[in-house]
């Protein structure tokens, strides 16, 4: 299976408002876990349900809008605590993907260590993407990683990636435990060196 990230494809999610943080999108009690595994389920918890688990009006509770693989968000996405959780949640929850205005550094970076791209858009590009996904939720988004740009139907909306981020996810090496087990004998010849490992 390929570690490139060189297209991501579905239908949209839009979550709409500036600043959502790290602890809208995983609360902190839900990360005392040894893995990631089930942590969808708890996404945006605290704003999808109330205190006696009934569901609010929220897009992850809507039924037209389960599958979807790429979340739409505004500005400054993912602030806050630089929790690793936040991206495995939206993970766990089948996001494969970010399209939105701009996000925390430190969430951005958390997102491509996933193989997940985060592009950005203008506000008015976002706006607009966000405006078609709710009228129709059934359309299909695409996102060229290398070209930095979001296709829906005949439209084009032109967005940035940072080139570290674009190198990284077209190029494999985002998942650095797939880099290092396509190079085993790079591995025993660092190894071999290392005085404090022995079997070399």
């Amino acid at each position: 299976m390929s570690n490139h990230v060189f297209k991501v494809e579905g239908r949209a999610i839009p979550i709409r408002g500036n600043d959502i943080d790290t602890d809208q999108i995983i609360p902190a009690r839900f990360m005392k876990c040894v893995t990631f595994d089930g942590l969808g389920e708890y996404a945006f918890f605290d704003v999808r349900f109330d205190d006696q688990g009934n569901g609010k009006d929220h897009p992850f509770n809507e039924e037209k809008y389960q599958g979807a693989s790429i979340l739409l968000v505004n500005s400054n996405f993912g602030c806050g605590s630089s929790r690793e959780h936040a991206p495995q949640a939206l993970a766990k929850w089948g996001i494969k993907a970010v399209v939105g205005e701009s996000y925390a550094e430190i969430f951005a970076g958390n997102c491509v260590a996933m193989g997940i791209p985060a592009i950005e858009l203008s506000h008015e590009a976002v706006e607009e993407i966000i405006r078609l996904v709710e009228e129709d939720p059934s359309l299909e988004l695409t996102l060229l990683v290398r070209e930095q740009v979001v296709q829906l139907g005949r439209r084009t909306f032109e967005g940035f990636i940072p080139p570290a981020y674009r190198n990284s996810l077209t190029q494999g090496t985002w998942d650095s435990t797939s880099v290092l087990l396509d190079a085993p004998e790079d591995i025993d010849k660092v190894a071999a060196r290392l005085p404090y490992v022995s079997g070399f």
